[in-house]
């Protein structure tokens, strides 16, 4: 049965009928370097998946909204109303789309009347590959469709961020809901994150796969120190700020970040901010090799990527570390690396057709016994952005 007829079906028993259903999709991402440099004015490089969130969706004819989700269906039906668009910490998930429709709202996008809404992911749960941007991106995608808004993808990410930032607390740069709202099959996109200039970069892997491994350690960027590494680097740069004219960290290159870090009073920070700085020019030098059809310096750069992310910004864990210290020993793998906000979450990593089988098991088997619960594994595809089904 194909995905749209099953979310009709499953629509039909839990709301009665599926007169008038229409169904949509937004994918998730994943983030091929360029870890937390997009709260810094600096560059990212992530990509669509062809996993992400299915919504199915029917206006209503009063102001009341129902929620279900196929993934947390012994919830049922979560009822709510637009004059009641207030986060709620007993709403779960829910929080995410309400958010898109009080962020809406804001902005001057009135909404008329309720919905009833049935979503299903397949991004894994806790995993990293941002199924609350993808949630509120195929929330902002499906209101923009049926109430007739006019909306571009840039302005629809910039929305999500709003409400992610406003509504849900958690304060993430643009990275997520841009590379969701503007994917592309087949490409990545570098994002110059202190302008939201961008370009297409196609991804021409050759003999390799990507592929993620979860560490299926659960985790909540709000009760992360998330925030907190945010607001060590936005002080380093206030105190770089004192002596020179800069905007973002992005603005600076490792040489001059290595003559002024003194500027920056606390060891941690500096480390921080070195991460911000280097991280960025990673990331440019990275698009670089793919431009040049050169995939080992690629991976090469994931593999300091991670180093930095462990060494000077200490967000990754047992977990991440081990999966990809693993991953360095599998012949085959050309990099490897955390992907996200880190503190659990995912890896990504370029393996060589030939090696993905070893790499899963391999990587799965020595995860297990380290760890002592299970890692999955995924050889994902790059999708495109948010669409209506046909």
């Amino acid at each position: 049965m194909e995905i749209k007829d099953s979310l009709l079906k499953e629509f039909a028993e839990v709301y009665g009928d599926a007169e008038g259903v229409r169904v949509f999709f937004a994918p998730g991402r994943v983030n091929l370097i360029g870890e937390h440099t997009d709260y810094n004015g600096g560059h990212v490089f992530p990509c669509a998946l062809t996993i992400g969130t299915y919504a199915a969706v029917r206006k209503r004819q009063d102001r009341k909204l129902g929620f279900y989700s196929m993934n947390f269906s012994r919830l049922g039906v979560i009822e709510s109303s637009l004059d009641d668009l207030k986060p709620d910490k007993d709403a779960g998930w829910t929080n995410y789309p309400k958010g898109m429709m009080w962020a809406l709202e804001e902005r001057g996008y009135g909404l008329d009347c309720g919905l009833d809404i049935l979503v299903k992911g397949n991004i894994p749960h806790g995993s990293g590959l941002s199924s609350s941007a993808s949630v509120e991106i195929v929330t902002g995608y499906f209101l923009k469709e049926l109430f007739g808004f006019e909306i571009s993808g840039q302005e629809l990410a910039l929305i999500g961020q709003y409400s992610e930032n406003n509504f849900n607390g958690v304060n993430c740069g643009i990275m997520d809901q841009f590379a969701i709202a503007m994917g592309k099959k087949g490409h990545a996109i570098f994002l110059d994150t202190a302008d939201l200039s961008y370009e297409y970069a196609p991804i021409n892997l050759q003999r390799a796969k990507l592929v993620i491994s979860c560490s299926n350690k659960k985790r909540g960027l709000e009760d992360s120190k998330y925030n907190e590494r945010r607001e060590e680097c936005e002080t380093a740069l206030s105190e770089i700020q004192a002596g020179m004219g800069i905007n973002t960290l992005g603005d600076l290159d490792e040489q001059l970040f290595e003559q002024i870090k003194m500027a920056i009073k606390d060891e941690d920070r500096r480390k921080r901010a070195k991460h911000a700085v280097y991280e960025n020019r990673r990331t440019i030098k990275a698009v670089q090799a793919l431009k040049n059809n050169d995939i080992a310096l690629f991976g090469e750069l994931m593999n300091e990527s991670h180093i930095s992310l462990r060494d000077d910004y200490e967000v990754t864990g047992e977990e991440l570390d081990t999966l990809v210290e693993e991953a360095w020993k599998i012949n085959g793998v050309i990099g490897s690396r955390m992907t996200g906000a880190g503190f659990g979450g995912c890896t990504v990593s370029l393996v060589e057709d030939g090696a993905v089988e070893e790499f899963i098991e391999k990587v799965g088997v020595a995860y297990q016994e380290r760890i002592g619960y299970a890692a999955d594994f995924y050889v994902v595809e790059i999708g495109s952005g948010p669409c209506e089904l046909d």
